[in-house]
């Protein structure tokens, strides 16, 4: 269900119930904020809640769209902040538009990243795929006792999709699996492992690519062929070592793929 309402205080009391907030619940709030174009957690006991920037987000109606769209097949309860006038003209907007439409949008990238360990690539090259969170787990393949996002009050079901990106992100969330905790510091050295490449048009057109408004993700698992296009390791991209930044990491990937593709 999609409820709207105008303003919302960010407390454990959900204004639809009048009781506390469970795991069914999900926020946005569409704000003026010039401070970001997405920001997500949960604050004083409220339920998960992602804010959207409208002078920051060029594409906020696509995105609250996506969120709308992805939360209501996942059966989330859905709590909109925003005026009666926005939320109808992102209806409109929307309209004829899912979130797992099976092609690319014109301001979608071409190439996506997953970023991985080094030996949690030797094991994806041993398995012929990616696999989400919750699949290694159940296969007792990780040890960690929950995912690292969970340190910043990720929902729980963000486990069972791999997340995809381009640039640093990536990095930042290896970075922070080694150290244990989030590191935001893109100069910080860590052991790098490997950047993987993928066809988006490729995994869209195949109906698995699955947007939500801030990610774009694929569930369960991926398999990397036909789908991956190159993999970067320190030892392909020109590092004397394996130790180096996420900043600089992502930066000589990048150009090598770059000149190796022309993207």
């Amino acid at each position: 269900m999609v409820y709207r309402i105008d303003y919302l205080r960010e407390n454990k009391i959900n204004p639809i119930t009048n009781c506390e907030y469970d795991a069914s619940w999900i926020v946005l709030m569409l704000t003026d904020s010039h401070e970001y174009q997405q920001f997500a957690g949960s604050n004083h006991g409220c339920a998960y809640t992602v804010k959207v920037s409208r002078p920051k987000c060029e594409n906020w109606m696509t995105v609250i769209g996506d969120f709308i769209s992805f939360h209501e097949a996942n059966g989330k309860n859905v709590i909109l902040v925003m005026s009666e006038a926005d939320y109808v003209n992102v209806q409109k907007y929307y309209s004829g538009h899912q979130y797992n439409e099976p092609f690319l949008r014109e301001d979608e990238p071409s190439v996506l990243v997953h970023s991985t360990s080094m030996n949690s690539w030797e094991q994806i090259k041993r398995d012929g795929m990616l696999k989400c969170w919750s699949r290694l787990k159940s296969e007792n393949a990780i040890s960690e006792v929950s995912p690292i996002g969970a340190k910043l009050g990720d929902p729980s079901d963000i486990s069972d999709y791999i997340m995809f990106g381009n640039g640093i992100a990536g990095e930042i969330v290896v970075n922070s699996k080694q150290k244990g905790k989030i590191v935001m510091d893109i100069d910080s050295e860590y052991l790098t492992g490997a950047r993987l490449y993928f066809d988006a048009e490729k995994i869209a057109r195949d109906g698995l690519l699955v947007r939500d408004g801030s990610h774009l993700k694929v569930k369960d698992v991926l398999l990397l062929h036909p789908y991956i296009i190159w993999t970067a390791t320190w030892d392909n991209i020109g590092l004397k070592s394996q130790t180096s930044t996420p900043r600089i990491f992502t930066e000589q990937s990048d150009r090598a793929f770059r000149e190796l593709f022309h993207k």
